[in-house]
């Protein structure tokens, strides 16, 4: 595989870091958007892994690998997850969203042995449909898709502006999320999954999909009527608030609240529906939601919760993702802990 800097994407951008129009390139062989879309259909039947223009984007060549280790339970000293979320920490999401279609149909297959992981893996790459939100705790951020990628800002970046190598992050986005839109069908399963692991991830990619007839909410809101394991709960209540966010109603706000009142319920999930409650409105926090709070979350649920993808990438500075959201959410007037390692030496 090329170096990717070498490649002609790179020219693009360039191109686009010196003003050209994303107009101009929309479409094409670097437009991971139609390449996704151009994947989906023929995934499944796993012969279009070489046919991907991977060496068009950058790192595309990582990517390609990852995926061939979950179809092929090849050995590798880097496990696919690792490369993927590698990827996405280092902003270079189009790539990453090259692999969306492809771990779909591996994660929903019960007869390979690398199904949990290619889940794992597929819920790391929602985080390019989620766009930047590692370290993000805030009522006004957390859960929230910032803007559909489908409606152009003015600027031609959705809103998103561009990755650290200039690619449009907004492309990556539109195509990370029209993937999971598509396989939701496929993924909506997993939900009812023997293993508790898998019913988090597959809500976790879930909650990143298009969503319009309320389909993917509902079937949040079935599975905790049957589910028992706490942690899952929880993961199904962050889910539904982050499908519901893109569109907010009035009853959704009430349901959350409700069931952050729930004595009978367990405090991973009467925590997970405060912080979804906190997320869907902007109403003053009661007296009552604040006593939840401080009751259930402890610093030792706040680490058990990190299982939760919501939570491990709401953590920061070394604080878990829980205890973020409650001091961002609750306490705003409280300072950022210090990261500094000699800031209290004499």
């Amino acid at each position: 595989m090329r170096d990717w800097r070498t490649d002609p994407t790179f020219a693009m951008c360039r191109a686009l870091v010196d003003g050209a129009d994303p107009a101009s390139f929309a479409g094409g062989a670097f437009d991971v958007r139609a390449v996704v879309a151009g994947i989906r259909s023929g995934a499944r039947h796993g012969v279009l892994l070489d046919a991907v223009p991977w060496g068009n984007f950058p790192h595309g060549g990582d990517a390609r690998e990852a995926v061939h280790l979950l179809r092929t339970r090849a050995d590798s000293a880097r496990t696919p997850t690792d490369v993927l979320g590698g990827l996405c920490a280092n902003d270079s999401r189009a790539a990453a969203a090259l692999a969306v279609p492809f771990l779909i149909p591996l994660a929903a297959d019960a007869h390979r042995p690398h199904r949990a992981a290619a889940l794992a893996a597929l819920a790391v790459l929602s985080g390019p449909a989620r766009a930047r939100h590692h370290g993000v705790a805030s009522r006004d951020e957390l859960l929230l898709h910032r803007n559909d990628p489908r409606h152009h800002a003015p600027d031609g970046y959705d809103g998103y502006g561009v990755e650290v190598t200039g690619y449009p992050a907004g492309w990556s986005v539109a195509a990370a999320r029209a993937a999971i839109t598509a396989g939701a069908p496929v993924l909506l399963p997993l939900l009812g999954d023997s293993d508790p692991g898998i019913r988090v991830d597959a809500a976790y990619a879930l909650a990143t999909a298009a969503d319009p007839d309320r389909t993917i909410r509902t079937a949040f809101a079935t599975g905790l009527a049957t589910e028992r394991d706490a942690m899952v709960r929880a993961a199904l209540l962050l889910a539904a608030a982050e499908t519901t966010r893109a569109h907010v109603q009035p009853s959704a706000v009430s349901w959350f609240r409700e069931r952050g009142q729930d004595r009978t319920e367990a405090p991973e999930a009467r925590l997970a529906a405060a912080i979804g409650w906190l997320c869907l409105t902007d109403e003053p926090a009661p007296e009552d939601l604040h006593r939840t709070v401080d009751t259930f979350a402890t610093d030792e649920r706040a680490h058990a919760m990190e299982v939760l993808p919501w939570m491990y990438a709401a953590a920061g500075t070394g604080e878990p993702g829980l205890l973020r959201c409650v001091r961002r959410m609750l306490h705003p007037e409280e300072p950022e802990p210090c990261d500094d390692p000699w800031g209290s030496s004499p």
